[in-house]
């Protein structure tokens, strides 16, 4: 068989290869990565297991793990999530990553309510050793839980620190907001760009006799939101009660801070 014939009958297997339904082709990570900016979590999780079914070296591996676990994250699959986290992060993780596997464990800790746990994840990588350009969201998020104890002095503290050593970071307007506002918790149950809608929903939930109210704030893009709150209670285990109550009836409530 001449060159000539081999290089035509190449040329027909590639474009079977690449063209047939039903042929296998790896996935790799920036795949993953694709379809994760688009939003698409189920595709990315699949082609992670894909990533990972083709045996790639160590840090490649790792990734998609991460990415897994990221994606269950954003599917609302807290537990799995907490599961595909806690697996890799006692691995020799690169520094970018090791960060991103714990702050993956403290949103699946934190979205659970398992505040004590989400705390630790802070401090173990603080521990460690964070890049400087992380420490405005680590220290949001230390904020962020230091409310749920009503730990207030120790939460202005960390929203301070945002507002003075990172005054460009994407934390900033919230760090603002929160620091101009009283410590109590309440309960969110929408956020619209729309004032009347928010409106409605306080009708709605005034009819059902709880005390709500519109908070307006903006973000990081000075877009202004209407947020619709209830309640103004002092401690933690009430506003876990009043969130409980409000899920019954369908709202998707969530504590604040």
């Amino acid at each position: 068989m001449n060159a000539s014939i081999l290089s035509r009958l190449s040329a027909i297997i590639l474009a079977i290869f690449f063209l047939c339904p039903g042929t296998t082709v790896w996935a790799g990570l920036a795949d993953v990565e694709t379809a994760i900016l688009k939003g698409d979590y189920a595709g990315a999780r699949g082609l992670a297991d894909d990533v990972l079914a083709n045996q790639p070296q160590n840090q490649e591996a790792q990734k998609a793990k991460y990415y897994i676990g990221l994606s269950q994250l954003r599917q609302a699959q807290y537990k799995e999530a907490l599961e595909s986290f806690n697996k890799i992060k006692n691995e020799k993780l690169g520094v970018q990553l090791r960060e991103r596997v714990y702050l993956g464990l403290f949103d699946a800790y934190y979205l659970l309510e398992e505040y004590q746990e989400a705390d630790a994840a802070l401090q173990e990588l603080l521990k460690e050793g964070a890049k400087p350009e992380a420490m405005s969201l680590i220290y949001f998020k230390l904020a962020k839980v230091n409310m749920k104890f009503a730990r207030w002095s120790q939460a202005m503290d960390y929203l301070e620190k945002i507002v003075r050593s990172f005054p460009n970071s994407l934390e900033v307007p919230a760090a603002k907001q929160l620091l101009e506002e009283k410590h109590y918790f309440a309960v969110q149950v929408g956020a619209f760009m729309e004032r009347r809608l928010a409106e409605a929903l306080v009708d709605e939930l005034k009819q059902k006799e709880e005390y709500a109210y519109i908070i307006e704030s903006g973000d990081s893009q000075n877009r202004k939101f209407y947020r619709v709150r209830v309640g103004q209670l002092a401690m933690l285990k009430e506003a876990q009660a009043l969130k409980n109550r409000l899920a019954k009836f369908g709202y998707p409530a969530q504590i604040y801070p």
